[in-house]
C-alpha cells in the first residue's frame, strides 16, 4: 500500500507558472512509475504525464507538451509537475498516481494508488 499526498495547488492568473508536489509514504518509491492526471468540473478524469521509476523516461499530453514538466527525486519520495505558461484550461483538480509497473502508460486503470488531489485555478 502506498499513500499519496499532493500539495503546491493553488489560484493563478493565466500565463504563471505553479509547481505541484506529490509525496509518497513508502521507502520503495523507486518501484514505481508516477503519473499526474487531472479531472476539470464536468468531464472526465484525464492524463497529464508519467515518469519512469529512475526518472529517466517521460510522457506528456499533447496539451501540456512543451510547457509541464514531470520530475521526481526519490532521495525524498517525491515526485513534481512544474507548470508553466498557465492556462485557464488547465483548471482542474491534479492527481498523482503510482504504478507498479516497467512500463511508461497512460491508462487510468493502469495506476494502483491515488491521492486525494489538489485543485488548480486559473483566472484568465
Amino acid at each position: 500500500q502506498v499513500q499519496l499526498v499532493e500539495s503546491g495547488g493553488g489560484l493563478v492568473q493565466a500565463g504563471a507558472s505553479l509547481r505541484l508536489s506529490c509525496a509518497a509514504s513508502r521507502r520503495t518509491f523507486s518501484n514505481y512509475g508516477m503519473g499526474w492526471f487531472r479531472q476539470a468540473p464536468g468531464k472526465e478524469r484525464e492524463f497529464v504525464a508519467v515518469i519512469s521509476k529512475n526518472g529517466g523516461i517521460t510522457d506528456y499530453a499533447d496539451s501540456v507538451k512543451g510547457r509541464f514538466t514531470i520530475s521526481r527525486d526519490n532521495a525524498k519520495n517525491t515526485v513534481y509537475l512544474q507548470m508553466n505558461s498557465l492556462k485557464p484550461e488547465d483548471a482542474a483538480v491534479y492527481y498523482c498516481a503510482a504504478d507498479r509497473s516497467v512500463y511508461l502508460r497512460r491508462r487510468i486503470r493502469d495506476y494502483d494508488y491515488w491521492g486525494q488531489g489538489t485543485q488548480v485555478t486559473v483566472s484568465s
